[in-house]
């Protein structure tokens, strides 16, 4: 299928889902990023759920990471330049939803995506290599190759791999996914874990 046809038929699963097994769900898959071993990290990138999207709401993933003592990073998206910036969450730190619907920081202690450790990326699909595929604007996949090669991109889906999605060469891969029920490892998993 292509990446168009995939697009569609995921947003039509998520319309199906009730707020209710939003919540449940997203909660079981942060139940699940326990398991992984990323939690000796400093840096972690959680990107803010667009409500109207139906996106896993990465609210528990937050949590945990306060409750762990981590640095919480979060991005902005400046359309204009199609990129993102990314500002420490700290407890004085300012969101504003933009017009597209995604919470924002306004300001705030600038990071380089170098820095970073873990990013927890938002998807639409994905398939059994890792590959993944987002609303299309490649604001993700631009990020993503600005990271260090240490870092480690974790997928969050309520929905479980495609056999197979079209890849392009400026695609980044993802190490892991995390559904409601388990994690995915993908070959391209990082051997300093």
């Amino acid at each position: 299928m292509e990446k168009k046809g995939l697009r569609l038929k995921y947003k039509k699963l998520r319309e199906n889902l009730s707020e209710y097994s939003i919540e449940e769900m997203s909660l079981q898959i942060a139940n699940q990023a326990l398991k992984l071993p990323i939690w000796s990290k400093t840096y972690y990138h959680v990107f803010l759920p667009i409500s109207a999207k139906k996106e896993v709401n990465t609210e528990y993933v937050m949590h945990i990471l306060q409750g762990k003592d981590k640095s919480i990073v979060v991005s902005k998206v400046d359309f204009n330049s199609d990129e993102m910036q990314h500002f420490l969450l700290q407890e004085n730190t300012v969101l504003k939803t933009s017009k597209y619907g995604i919470p924002e920081p306004i300001s705030g202690i600038e990071i380089a995506p170098e820095i970073l450790d873990v990013v927890f990326v938002p998807l639409l699909a994905y398939d059994q290599k890792g590959n993944r595929i987002g609303y299309g604007k490649g604001f993700y996949d631009r990020f993503l190759a600005k990271c260090n090669p240490n870092t480690v991109f974790v997928g969050l889906s309520f929905f479980e791999p495609e056999p197979s999605t079209p890849f392009e060469a400026k695609d980044v891969p993802l190490n892991f996914c995390i559904t409601p029920k388990k994690i995915l490892y993908f070959k391209n998993n990082l051997l300093s874990l």
